[in-house]
């Protein structure tokens, strides 16, 4: 090719082109490795809120797509995991939003057994105040551990409140407004999942139907 202009712009075409390939080549890779350590964290989780003599199945695969904004606490659909043993539905672990955390939305996760009782709770992402929000946090405190055992039968509605509006759960020193939502967002999950628990069994929009 005589014209160097020329030339120089179709190496320099080729040149893009070579760039925009491989940067979708990595892109691919690192989401698909970026997906495959949000399931393995996902499934820590669920692992510690959801007892190992009570399912035999692929909690993390066993995944229905939620949408229940008034008891969940988002727009968004949400993950609802169900546990299985001898294909028999044992319990389920459900997303939640606290809206109204000190510091924004708080996202957690319940997990309750069929009669309605909590077995767990987790905190999955929290933007609180450090040394005292966070406390929902169980790297920082065994705060979230006071829900195990709780239930709609043994603990009433008025219960379901921190100490300081009169009910039976810890609020922290200093931070008051970040506990008070969150005991009204698990109460508000272990509602949804006691009134609903079959429901939620039997909702045919898996996970992978929706983005998260």
């Amino acid at each position: 090719m005589s014209n160097p202009v020329l030339r120089n712009g179709l190496i320099l075409a080729v040149f893009a082109m070579l760039c925009t390939a491989a940067v979708s080549v990595v892109n691919k890779v690192t989401e698909g490795k970026i997906a495959e350590q949000k399931q393995l964290q996902r499934l820590k989780v669920l692992e510690q809120i959801i007892p190992m003599q009570i399912h035999d199945n692929n909690l993390v695969t066993s995944c229905r797509a939620i949408v229940e904004p008034k008891a969940l606490g988002t727009e968004d659909a949400v993950s609802a995991f169900v546990a299985f043993k001898k294909e028999q539905a044992t319990a389920i672990a459900i997303e939640a939003v606290a809206p109204d955390g000190y510091n924004g939305n708080i996202k957690l996760i319940v997990a309750a057994d069929k009669s309605g009782k909590v077995l767990g709770v987790r905190t999955l992402e929290q933007n609180e105040t450090p040394g005292l929000g966070d406390k929902i946090e169980l790297s920082k405190s065994d705060w979230v551990n006071s829900f195990n055992g709780k239930s709609l039968r043994n603990t009433s509605t008025k219960q379901w409140k921190v100490k300081k509006d009169g009910g039976e759960f810890d609020q922290f020193t200093g931070a008051t407004i970040t506990p008070r939502a969150y005991v009204k967002a698990v109460h508000k999950a272990l509602n949804y999942i006691h009134s609903n628990f079959d429901m939620i069994v039997r909702q045919s929009q898996k996970c992978g139907d929706h983005h998260e």
